[in-house]
């Protein structure tokens, strides 16, 4: 594991936040300001879900225009909200308690190869029951999807291994 990972990902989180947002911002100024209808229709359109857009009528998405352009004139920035700090410390404890284990067995034995393949089975068993669960979740087979995973990991550790590691 590399040290702060979990930070990286952590702030990879945050920087999608941002971005979304201010993409947000964009397409509510590009709505609000076209006064084409046509125009202002298809790209309200082009913002929903085509299984939502796919339904609406013109008159639909002209209603939506006139109202967007009733907003109030759209922040200069995005900027953080509670969710998004939530969403991050979310990732990192994610990213952080889903690799820890697989580093313990490397701050007690103190020779590379033996902490190694431990780390190997722990990752293996860890893939199996993170399968299972999903396996539950998904109403699917347990037992089949812990196994896929397990099969699909080591294939994984195979590889790792070929390639020296």
């Amino acid at each position: 594991m590399q040290p702060g990972l979990g930070i990286i990902d952590g702030i990879l989180y945050l920087m999608g936040c941002l971005a979304e947002k201010g993409q947000g911002i964009v397409n509510v100024s590009r709505r609000a300001q076209s006064d084409r209808s046509k125009e202002a229709q298809r790209v309200i359109a082009e913002a929903l879900p085509s299984v939502v857009a796919g339904v609406l009528t013109p008159a639909e998405l002209e209603a939506m225009h006139e109202r967007l352009k009733q907003l109030p004139e759209p922040l200069e920035r995005a900027r953080f909200s509670r969710d998004d700090w939530r969403g991050a410390v979310g990732v990192f404890l994610l990213v952080f308690v889903s690799t820890f284990p697989v580093v313990i067995p490397f701050i007690f034995m103190r020779s590379a190869g033996p902490p190694l393949r431990v780390s190997n089975v722990v990752a293996i068993v860890m893939l199996f029951l993170t399968g299972y669960a999903f396996g539950r979740l998904t109403g699917r087979r347990p037992w089949l999807v812990g196994i896929s995973m397990v099969v699909l990991g080591s294939i994984l550790v195979g590889l790792t291994m070929a390639l020296g590691g």
